[in-house]
């Protein structure tokens, strides 16, 4: 692992290409949220590979530009949406629904539905766990709730041991008994998309 000073492309694309160069290939699907520079650097390093915007942060990011008093109402709508198994109508009256009272929520929703739903096209066992971006996120909670303790680190090599044995300790749960996807349903799916024929 290694340290980034900001979000940019350019530190994105530093890290991608470390993981091409350390043996990452044949990506199918990369889940994030929309940060512009994370985005863009996923689009050169990952080319073919599908894009979910992560549903949690859509949600958000839609809501941002909702009233306070509209808020629940458009989340529940939103969640109606993104969970459902066929989605126009749903987009629809979402859309009509608020295109007077929230301009700026619906432009929001229109520019990153398709994005979001991405997942559509994946096997069901598998929508729930790669809707989000969660399994990431709850590994930057943990390390962000140990570097509030710290305040400010001394130098690089602290951080770096600090975070280096939570996600070392992260990996072993991982590896052992806390899988996150089990991937066989997955892979018989992809061959049947690559080859209808094959059964």
């Amino acid at each position: 692992m290694w340290l980034g000073d900001s979000e940019s492309e350019s530190t994105w694309s530093t890290l991608f290409k470390d993981l091409k160069l350390r043996g990452l290939s044949g990506v199918d699907l990369v889940i994030s949220d929309n940060h512009s520079g994370l985005v863009k650097s996923l689009r050169r390093h990952s080319q073919g590979a599908a894009w979910q915007r992560c549903q949690v942060h859509f949600m958000r990011n839609v809501l941002d530009h909702t009233s306070s008093k509209n808020r629940k109402e458009t989340a529940e709508y939103l969640k109606a949406v993104l969970y459902a198994e066929t989605t126009k109508e749903l987009s629809e009256q979402f859309i009509s629904k608020f295109e007077k009272s929230a301009k700026k929520a619906v432009a929001c929703f229109e520019d990153g539905i398709g994005d979001a739903l991405t997942i559509l096209a994946y096997p069901l066992e598998y929508r729930q766990r790669l809707r989000t971006s969660n399994m990431a996120e709850r590994i930057n909670e943990e390390i962000r709730r140990r570097e509030k303790v710290i305040r400010i680190f001394p130098n690089e090599d602290a951080a770096i041991r600090l975070m280096g044995a939570l996600i070392a300790d992260f990996h072993d749960n991982w590896i052992t008994d806390k899988r996150y996807l089990k991937m066989d349903i997955y892979h018989e799916w992809e061959k049947h998309i690559n080859d209808p024929g094959k059964k």
